[in-house]
């Protein structure tokens, strides 16, 4: 059964009259005569009583007419979100991100993509340490990907859309605490909580390497799979930890944040994502991510 049929179908039964049905659909009345006695054909039922004077439903007709109208109501909804997912206006994108240091910069880009375009979906996958995100993003069961630099992966591209600092969060009752600034050469006596080692977690390793930098490796006493529980240990004093400005919104009692003395030891965070992904809704992701996260001024 032709989709054409139903069309012809429901403007005879709408005019009642095949002329005005031809005329209306563009078409010669012949040919449309001839759509109409082929669906009947088709289901085995007349459709219409046709005399010279006038045209009307059969019974069958009538029960046609509804199922019809549906039919072709969700063709047209169907074309349409085909059409808009076509100009990227409709779709999903899944989204790695590491959680609390996406605290800021994700709320931005989803609310901008829903205000932009309700009929693109971003599907969100949190606790992605930023090198696990990284490399989903490189063999592509990820989209998009909240990391940071650097990140060399083949096929991979990135944007830079902020700047953290590290810092040192120590207990409040910590003889560090009432230092304005704390040395990294001076926690190296100090017990570390920390993300779990070779997880992907970039904070953990930058904590290895300023820590070798400062001339000694850190003792790490307690792991934990997320900022929020990392300084929910030190507040309980169970060690010191070097985390980064985007996580200073976790605010508990019996913790302080300090920053480094010395030069800043900055990290780049950066969108991630595959150059080949045909995908035209991150194409359009990306394009409204660089109004809602814009790459700073590098100092």
């Amino acid at each position: 059964m032709e989709l054409r049929y139903l069309t012809s179908f429901l403007a005879v039964a709408d005019e009642l009259h095949f002329g005005r049905a031809a005329k209306r659909l563009q078409m010669a009345q012949p040919p449309l005569s001839q759509q109409i006695r082929q669906l009947e054909k088709e289901l085995g039922v007349q459709l219409f009583e046709r005399n010279t004077r006038s045209v009307r439903l059969t019974s069958a007709g009538e029960a046609f007419v509804e199922p019809v109208q549906r039919v072709l109501e969700d063709l047209d909804v169907a074309t349409r979100a085909v059409r808009a997912a076509g100009r990227g206006e409709y779709g999903r994108v899944s989204v790695g991100f590491a959680g609390a240091s996406s605290n800021e910069s994700l709320p931005l880009l989803t609310r901008a993509v829903r205000a932009a375009h309700p009929g693109l979906e971003l599907v969100l996958r949190g606790q992605t340490y930023a090198n696990v995100a990284l490399d989903r993003v490189a063999d592509g069961s990820l989209d998009l990907g909240f990391v940071r630099l650097p990140a060399n992966r083949p096929g991979v591209e990135t944007r830079v859309i902020y700047e953290e600092e590290m810092l040192c969060a120590v207990p409040s009752d910590h003889p560090l605490a009432r230092r304005e600034a704390i040395a990294v050469e001076d926690l190296a006596d100090e017990p570390f909580v920390s993300f779990p080692a070779n997880a992907g977690s970039t904070v953990r390793d930058a904590t290895t390497r300023v820590c070798a930098a400062a001339g000694f490796s850190p003792r790490m006493v307690q792991e934990a799979p997320d900022s929020y529980t990392i300084l929910a240990l030190v507040a309980a004093g169970v060690g010191v930890t070097l985390t980064l400005t985007s996580c200073q919104h976790i605010q508990q009692t019996g913790l302080v944040y300090r920053p480094l003395a010395g030069p800043e030891i900055r990290l780049e965070a950066a969108l991630a994502w595959r150059a080949d992904n045909p995908s035209a809704a991150l194409a359009t992701v990306l394009e409204i991510a660089e109004q809602a996260l814009p790459t700073p001024v590098r100092r």
